[in-house]
């Protein structure tokens, strides 16, 4: 069986040292993980099939890969316990906590050194919405939010979205 990135979850040559997808480095035995084998639309603890929000990664060590959002409060960060773990120096351990509920998804800072950057602009606390590009040390993101359709009008379901500030 080959080996599977940690990160994004590709198949990688069991002799290669890193990921060619999104270029993780395999450090040896410590980093190997096995995946959960799951039967048929089965869905991980803590999500549901109506995940509708997504970080996209377009400049950065994960170049194109897509961060599913879960309902609940998900951490971010250069540590590897966090929710949203980004491997780069110029982000910080615990830098940001994303809190994604049915209205929408709201991103803070949590005193990180380089600051959460919401198109070209510091936050403290933000709400996002489809479109706005997070910067987060050397990861650039794209929010996106898939629409729900309203079962009463049958079309997309729309949010009144504002941002927030301290």
């Amino acid at each position: 069986m080959a080996k599977v990135c940690p990160i994004c979850n590709n198949e990688i040559d069991e002799s290669a040292s890193k990921c060619p997808s999104c270029g993780f480095h395999i450090m040896g035995s410590t980093e190997s993980f096995k995946p959960v084998i799951m039967g048929t639309g089965a869905e991980m603890p803590g999500e549901t099939s109506e995940l509708r929000y997504e970080l996209r990664v377009v400049r950065g060590p994960q170049t194109g890969v897509d961060i599913k959002l879960r309902e609940g409060t998900l951490s971010v960060g250069r540590d590897p316990n966090c929710d949203i773990f980004l491997n780069d120096m110029t982000v910080s351990r615990e830098h940001a906590q994303i809190e994604v509920g049915p209205k929408g998804c709201v991103i803070r800072d949590q005193n990180s050194f380089n600051g959460v950057w919401v198109n070209d602009r510091m936050e403290t606390t933000c709400l996002l919405r489809s479109g706005d590009v997070v910067q987060i040390g050397a990861f650039c993101l794209v929010f996106r939010e898939r629409p729900l359709i309203d079962s009463g009008a049958g079309g997309p379901a729309s949010l009144q979205r504002e941002r927030l500030h301290r």
